[in-house]
């Protein structure tokens, strides 16, 4: 694994990612400095991504896909299916890692991007001692179901300890993280409105 952050979702490196990233960007017609200037990152870094020299953490591809007015899951999404079913083992997976985070976080994604979409659903799998890289806040709502595991989750600087069984809702516009300090994975149930991820 690279010591820079890695993404991938089956059939799509972070060369891809960067590529998709660019053509978005300059389908606005937007320059590298205004990317950087509403994701709030270096116009550096935002070469460094879209020439597939690096891969971004959760937290700045999070505010680059919001500065290119757009969701990560838009950019992951394969070719639309008519398909309103996913089937167990065949949804895609959006797979994030970075050399400051000793595990690993990946979304399932439950069902496919659609334009004009008011909900998102993912299952998000946390790998223990992985974490999201700092808070993020956003506008929408939040809530969640612990599936299994355990999962520290911190909304505005109050931390809450979730075992399996336990559930969560916040407005999005909380500065919120969290971490999966157990010894097995963590699945959340984690629905968002609007799509944000």
């Amino acid at each position: 694994m690279d010591r820079e952050a890695e993404i991938a979702r089956t059939g799509m490196d972070h060369r891809e990612l960067g590529l998709r990233l660019k053509h978005l960007r300059m389908s606005r017609g937007m320059r590298m400095k205004d990317v950087a200037a509403g994701a709030g990152c270096s116009e550096s870094m935002v070469s460094k991504i879209e020439s597939g020299n690096t891969a971004p953490s959760l937290r700045v591809l999070h505010n680059i896909a919001h500065a290119l007015d757009t969701s990560i899951a838009a950019l992951f999404e394969p070719p639309r299916s008519e398909s309103l079913v996913r089937r167990a083992g065949e949804r895609p997976v959006i797979r994030l890692s970075s050399q400051d985070n000793p595990g690993q976080i990946a979304l399932e994604r439950l069902a496919p991007t659609q334009e004009g979409a008011n909900l998102e659903a993912n299952i998000h799998i946390i790998e223990p001692g992985a974490e999201s890289d700092g808070t993020i806040s956003h506008d929408g709502e939040e809530l969640g179901y612990l599936i299994e595991g355990c999962l520290e989750l911190e909304v505005d600087g109050d931390k809450f300890f979730l075992q399996t069984g336990d559930s969560f809702s916040f407005s999005s516009k909380c500065h919120h993280r969290y971490r999966n300090p157990g010894r097995i994975i963590a699945r959340v149930l984690w629905v968002n409105t609007p799509p944000t991820f």
